[in-house]
């Protein structure tokens, strides 16, 4: 491992082993999606999660970060990120977001998808896709020769060219030994932002987060779960992606 502009860039061996972290994630996210019904506590998400990271003999790279209290993100509605785990039922027609990450042989894996729970609105549906269409876009541009700004820029663009906003007080960040590395990856570009080249190496967690309306925030009193501050619904997807010489590799995948 070596720096780039303070930015880690990882070796094929690190990027094998965060190739399996990563691996692991996409599978407890697939086996979380797998019991998105109406009439589920958020609590049993929870404790799935808990479950298969003991079954893969991984860490739960959340659980005790900066005092998180939770080995999941479970974010229902107008909750966009850091969402506690609840009582709190699922009911037909939410929306519910899992965000996930794990510690693998000293390096982390981190990935989130949004649910749809039973029948969904027309407009809540079409608030998943561009989420998830607008990481594609930026991954997309995660290549050597452009920069961060690049997949930003892509990012920004199409989500607010589909009358949607992009969240700005959370961002994309790197990742590897530490769950966040530089650089920091907005879905937005920041006026007077000096562009960061991408490098082969750079590993980076990409993660629009976009809502129906206005993209400011609140934190509730639980200091960590935040949501809109109109309360309408927001979406959130993330991959963890590899920067290569033959372009980006989503590492998040599963077999």
């Amino acid at each position: 491992m070596k720096k780039f502009r303070g930015v880690y860039l990882k070796n094929e061996q690190e990027i094998a082993i965060m190739r399996e972290a990563n691996r692991i994630v996409s599978r407890i996210l697939d086996a979380l999606g797998r019991e998105v019904r109406p009439g589920v506590q958020t609590m049993f998400f929870e404790e799935l999660a808990q479950n298969l990271c003991a079954e893969y003999k991984v860490t739960p790279a959340f659980q005790g970060y900066h005092g998180y209290p939770f080995a999941l993100c479970c974010s229902v509605n107008e909750e966009i990120v850091h969402g506690f785990p609840s009582k709190r039922i699922l009911n037909e027609g939410d929306i519910v977001s899992f965000d996930m990450g794990v510690i693998h042989d000293g390096f982390f894996g981190d990935s989130a998808r949004t649910y749809t729970v039973g029948e969904i609105s027309v407009k809540a549906m079409d608030l998943l896709e561009v989420t998830r269409n607008s990481l594609l876009k930026g991954i997309a541009q995660a290549r050597e020769g452009n920069t961060v700004q690049d997949i930003s820029r892509a990012i920004q663009g199409y989500v607010e060219g589909k009358g949607y906003n992009v969240v700005k007080r959370f961002v994309g960040h790197g990742i590897g030994r530490r769950l966040h590395e530089k650089p920091e990856v907005p879905n937005f570009v920041p006026p007077g932002t000096q562009e960061m080249p991408l490098k082969a190496g750079m590993v980076l967690a990409i993660e629009p987060m976009v809502t129906v309306g206005q993209a400011d925030v609140d934190i509730l009193a639980d200091n960590w779960t935040a949501v809109t501050k109109d309360r309408q619904l927001s979406a959130h997807f993330e991959h963890t992606v590899a920067v290569t010489k033959n372009g980006p590799e989503i590492l998040s995948v599963s077999d």
